[in-house]
């Protein structure tokens, strides 16, 4: 499925408009829920993006907003698109929902802004190494469920290239150096290939010497998007879960947190010079 066409990302602005047009008419979310005879907490949803919509229902909505043309067929159409299948879908046995919602927004992503604390980040993994990283991480998987979880992350690389590809900066705790993913060979063609100069990528290693950092905490993801009215997105991921913020304030302070970092990391020269000597002497 080509980058303009998410259904991830067109089901995230037909719900910020639901949002929009509800906060237009005055009315609470109860209000609304009343009206149209579903939950608040399924109106939330709905305005969140975490559920979708079909068109027939969107109909409700849009004569309780009371939303002519050309507007309403603009929404229904985006209620249409928001319902096509990206290929992540046909992995859904084995993707968790949050980690399908971010590959869906990857798929129409211009930017991503990663920070790593312990390990190289999916879209820069070799198999091998996401292979090592999967079964580590879901030890009761088996192996062809395995397999199809590293094949989702090869597909999901094929984003770096093509008519359209994301520009991507990477910045990696120096730990990502030093902790061995699998065999000494397989951590060493990891790191040679995060070495590899490529336009739109940028990585950059933070040194341990860099000290305290507001990034402490964890690892996030900034995920960015060529339409204004798409917002950036920050992805925070744990073991049993993961988080979306969207608010601006909070993505804005993640946003000036990279900055830092980028500023405190080592130049992309010489991080590619560190790689390759963490490589070598792993062989």
């Amino acid at each position: 499925m080509p980058p303009e066409t998410s259904p991830t990302v067109r089901r995230r602005r037909l719900a910020s408009e639901l949002r929009r047009l509800r906060i237009e008419r005055g009315m609470t979310m109860q209000e609304v829920a009343d009206q149209i005879e579903i939950t608040a907490a399924s109106l939330s949803r709905l305005e969140t993006g975490r559920r979708g919509i079909r068109p027939r229902d969107l109909r409700l909505f849009l004569d309780l907003y009371q939303v002519g043309e050309p507007g309403r067929d603009d929404l229904l159409a985006l209620a249409r698109e928001a319902q096509q299948r990206g290929w992540w879908q046909n992995y859904s046995n084995v993707l968790p929902s949050e980690y399908a919602t971010l590959i869906g927004l990857e798929a129409e992503a211009a930017t991503i802004r990663n920070y790593e604390q312990t390990l190289v980040p999916g879209l820069l993994q070799t198999e091998d190494y996401a292979r090592a990283v999967i079964q580590a991480f879901r030890p009761n998987d088996s192996p062809e469920e395995i397999s199809r979880l590293v094949a989702v992350k090869m597909e999901r690389q094929k984003r770096l290239t093509g008519e359209r590809p994301l520009e991507v900066a990477v910045i990696v705790g120096e730990g990502v150096l030093l902790q061995r993913i699998g065999t000494p060979e397989v951590t060493a063609e990891q790191l040679r290939r995060l070495a590899d100069r490529r336009p739109n990528v940028m990585v950059q290693v933070l040194p341990f010497r860099a000290g305290a950092h507001p990034a402490l905490t964890g690892s996030f993801n900034i995920v960015g998007f060529p339409t204004p009215s798409d917002l950036d997105v920050v992805y925070l991921e744990n073991m049993s879960s993961a988080l979306y913020l969207e608010e601006v304030e909070e993505v804005r302070t993640y946003g000036m947190v990279f900055d830092y970092l980028r500023a405190a990391a080592l130049s992309p020269n010489d991080s590619a010079d560190r790689l390759l000597q963490a490589a070598d002497r792993l062989t």
